[in-house]
């Protein structure tokens, strides 16, 4: 009769593992961009807390050269160009699919584009964010700057 229940109990507590393993608390964290231009701050979503999102929390450039703060200049709605930088939401809507957070959104303030992104951990303190139009993707490794990468 125990080894039922061990198995059980054993079945259990490896599916809560793999649920938690798709928690958005698992990326919650400021992560260094590619170059190192910026940090984003990923986490849950306000308005899905099943889904990641992340906002941009620092730049390595955060003004002009004049002094201004930088803002969303390239964006092609003229009502968003003047919107700063800093604080702008960059990443929604990923959902976890077992392996990887995909069916999200990437903004890129650089051309002021939206993109298809899947986001995959690729070890302590490393993702892969990748950004797709159709089938071209381009690909970016973001460091956790607390974990020394």
């Amino acid at each position: 009769m125990r080894i039922p229940v061990i198995a059980a109990l054993g079945g259990v507590f490896l599916s809560s593992l793999a649920v938690a393993a798709g928690s958005p608390a698992d990326l919650s964290a400021q992560w260094l961009t590619e170059g190192g231009k910026s940090r984003v701050e990923i986490g849950a979503c306000s308005n899905a807390p099943t889904q990641l999102c992340g906002k941009i929390v620092w730049l390595r450039e955060p003004t002009n050269p004049d002094g201004s703060p930088k803002v969303d200049k390239e964006n092609s709605d003229e009502t968003l160009k003047k919107r700063p930088i800093l604080g702008l939401q960059m990443l929604r809507g990923f959902k976890w699919d077992g392996e990887k957070w995909d069916d999200g959104y990437i903004y890129n303030p650089e051309d002021g584009k939206e993109y298809d992104s899947v986001i995959r951990i690729k070890g302590p303190g490393e993702l892969e964010v990748k950004g797709c139009v159709l089938f071209i993707c381009k690909r970016q490794a973001w460091t956790d700057p607390k974990k020394g990468s």
